[in-house]
């Protein structure tokens, strides 16, 4: 079934197995054009399929090399009726031919997707804006590998997800090619345009870069330059870093919230102070690329694995870095949630409430709850056998409480323990550290 928090989009009647983008943007008009195709298994029977597209026009589509019987372009979605019935479990390509100048959609959740910067692009598309800039099936649980081709004006640096295979100069253009080879969601998708400089941060045990405005160098290697540590440490308690390598892009322009991409975050000069003022936040998108971007939520219902897990990282670094200690941040966000609306529900928390910060906090409380029951050592055991097991896969609250049962030594104590946090609204007392 479509995922329920967002109905308009996604299928089930398929999986892609991989999205390969070849796209063309002129920064100063903002116009896109695209050709994208895309080799996916029928999971049923097909007379009909559908991708979603918003905002952009459709040219041309084919399936499997044939022109289709008829396709219809209304409403964000792409229905395309092929020249003859895909079978049940059959592989198939479809490729769309697109163009126009892409914007942000209008979402309960803000505006998302592709939006223009003063000089450049950025793409948020977080849960439901990829199909602002490519045809896809934007649903949470359907993972693929990507290639991503992007050609635009010289003078701009393009960042996108994955390993940077080619760049190519030719005249006043430059095509730089991408290839994600870890499966990746489609929310997760990203193109970062700007005129941007590089720096190295570091080469071990993960390369991580920034691509950022010239002349922020400076502030910039002071407020990230503890993400090395950041890396060390959450590669000890999570487990091995998913992907080869880490860029964090800053943008000419503020950002109310940094976002995360697969093997990217995302700043805005705002985030950029000199003063560590958003450390928080740098530990807290480095987090997601385990939780969130390796193990991705199934569907939207399961979004406490991304920000609950990401939140507690925070704390984590807090109590590393000589800050406040988990116990101290869980003291502070009990006291805090204890005088807010008792109405989330963090197993099933629904669309008007799926990035209220009360479901982060108390997400991390969960896992602090998880931590004085189980003890440090099987605590971090279960998340290092969490991000190895599920590994760029898709996970669910059942999932976490199925293996979490096999590290407690009371296992009817721990379903309590989850019923309480989970799924129910009042917030539970905080147990007293044993």
């Amino acid at each position: 079934m479509v995922d329920p928090y967002v109905p308009s989009h996604g299928s089930t009647d398929y999986k892609v197995e991989s999205y390969e983008l070849d796209l063309d943007y002129r920064v100063s008009s903002n116009r896109l054009t695209g050709k994208a195709t895309i080799t996916a298994f029928a999971t049923q029977a097909l007379s009909r399929l559908s991708l979603d597209l918003s905002g952009l026009r459709v040219s041309k589509v084919s399936v499997n090399g044939r022109r289709p019987q008829r396709y219809v372009h209304r409403g964000g979605k792409l229905h395309i009726t092929p020249a003859t019935t895909i079978p049940d479990g059959a592989e198939f390509s479809v490729d769309v031919q697109y163009n126009g100048n892409p914007k942000p959609e209008d979402s309960p959740w803000g505006e998302l997707g592709w939006e223009e910067l003063t000089e450049g692009v950025i793409v948020a598309s977080q849960p439901s804006g990829a199909a602002t800039w490519f045809p896809c099936n934007d649903h949470p649980g359907d993972k693929a590998h990507y290639r991503i081709s992007i050609t635009t004006d010289s003078p701009y640096q393009v960042v996108a997800n994955g390993r940077l295979v080619s760049r190519r100069v030719k005249a006043s253009r430059t095509t730089w090619v991408f290839d994600q080879a870890a499966p990746m969601a489609t929310y997760l998708a990203t193109v970062q345009i700007g005129r941007y400089d590089e720096v190295d941060l570091a080469a071990s045990p993960v390369t991580i870069r920034g691509v950022l405005p010239a002349g922020r160098s400076r502030e910039f290697r002071h407020d990230f330059g503890r993400q090395q540590d950041m890396m060390k440490l959450f590669c000890r308690q999570f487990g091995p870093y998913p992907f080869g390598g880490y860029t964090v892009v800053v943008t000419d322009d503020p950002l109310e919230i940094p976002l995360e991409a697969q093997g990217i975050s995302v700043f805005g000069s705002n985030h950029v102070d000199g003063r560590n003022g958003s450390e928080r936040l740098v530990a807290h998108e480095l987090a997601h690329q385990w939780f969130g971007n390796s193990l991705t939520p199934a569907n939207w219902q399961h979004i406490w694995l991304n920000e609950g897990f990401a939140c507690y990282a925070e704390w984590l670094w807090s109590e590393e870095s000589r800050g406040l200690t988990a116990d101290q941040q869980a003291a502070k966000a009990h006291t805090r949630l204890k005088g807010l609306p008792q109405d989330l529900l963090l197993s099933d928390p629904g669309p008007d409430l799926m990035f209220d910060d009360r479901l982060y906090k108390r997400g991390a409380l969960t896992l602090h709850v998880l931590r004085r029951h189980l003890g440090d050592d099987a605590f971090f055991e279960l998340l290092r056998t969490w991000t190895k097991t599920h590994r760029h896969g898709s996970v669910t609250t059942a999932d976490f409480i199925a293996l979490a049962t096999t590290f407690s030594p009371d296992e009817e104590a721990l379903r309590h323990l989850f019923a309480a946090w989970l799924d129910s609204y009042e917030l539970p007392p905080l147990p007293r550290k044993r």
